[in-house]
């Protein structure tokens, strides 16, 4: 059985796919070395560009993920003088979580994620 040669369109969406991918890991991994989500937000915008539409939504939730959660950290890292910033910042890491593992499950299956424009899940 032989498969269809790739074209080069489907070889640059197969690779802003992985891209796309590395980013959401890159996020996860921020929970502990903060650093990879700057690194990570960065790609998005390099790579929103020259994506395709379902990818480029992939990229947009992307930093808005980023965007969103760097809000949540400052208001609760100032809320952290008193109890209730604890909650918050404990809220943004299940929601870092959450939506990351959403992404990389529409990823797969080749499709955008859901809600983009959400501030929640």
């Amino acid at each position: 059985m032989t498969d269809a040669p790739a074209t080069p369109e489907t070889q640059a969406t197969a690779s802003t796919a992985g891209t796309a991918k590395i980013i959401y890991i890159l996020y996860l991994v921020g929970l502990l070395f903060g650093i990879t989500g700057l690194v990570g937000v960065v790609m998005a915008y390099v790579n929103r560009g020259d994506a395709p539409e379902w990818l480029g939504e992939h990229y947009r939730f992307q930093i808005r993920t980023f965007w969103i959660g760097g809000l949540y950290l400052f208001v609760g890292g100032l809320l952290s003088l008193v109890v209730i910033g604890y909650f918050i910042l404990l809220f943004w890491a299940i929601w870092l979580i959450v939506r990351c593992v959403k992404g990389l499950k529409a990823l797969d299956q080749q499709q955008p994620p859901a809600n983009v424009a959400s501030w929640f899940f």
